[in-house]
């Protein structure tokens, strides 16, 4: 499968999620969650970058409650907890967050 981006056409999986994250920028972010019917908003935005910067630091994914944990100790409990992540990403806050990121489906995720 593939995704149209500007000028150019990233290789993504069949779930939607980009064969090479290092391809990722903030327009092809906007065209998968274009792909996803999601609005991009700031609250969003916050929880792509932060989920970026999780997996660059730490070279892997958390498992749902370890990435609610760890958003809860950086951006606030009122962040980092399920119904506020599940209002900004219905279908799954993390499988939805990391494609969103540019980032392989997590494995935890269906």
């Amino acid at each position: 499968m593939e995704l149209k981006v500007n000028d150019g056409v990233l290789a993504t999986t069949e779930q939607g999620f980009l064969v090479n994250a290092s391809e990722w920028n903030e327009d092809v972010a906007e065209k998968l969650a274009e792909a996803n019917r999601i609005e991009l908003s700031s609250a969003h935005w916050e929880i792509i970058r932060f989920i970026r910067n999780y997996y660059l630091e730490f070279k892997h994914l958390p498992n749902a409650r370890v990435f609610a944990k760890a958003i809860a100790k950086t951006l606030g409990e009122d962040k980092g907890n399920s119904r506020y992540l599940h209002q900004l990403f219905p279908d799954g806050p993390l499988k939805y967050a990391c494609k969103l990121a540019g980032l392989p489906k997590p494995p935890t995720c269906l």
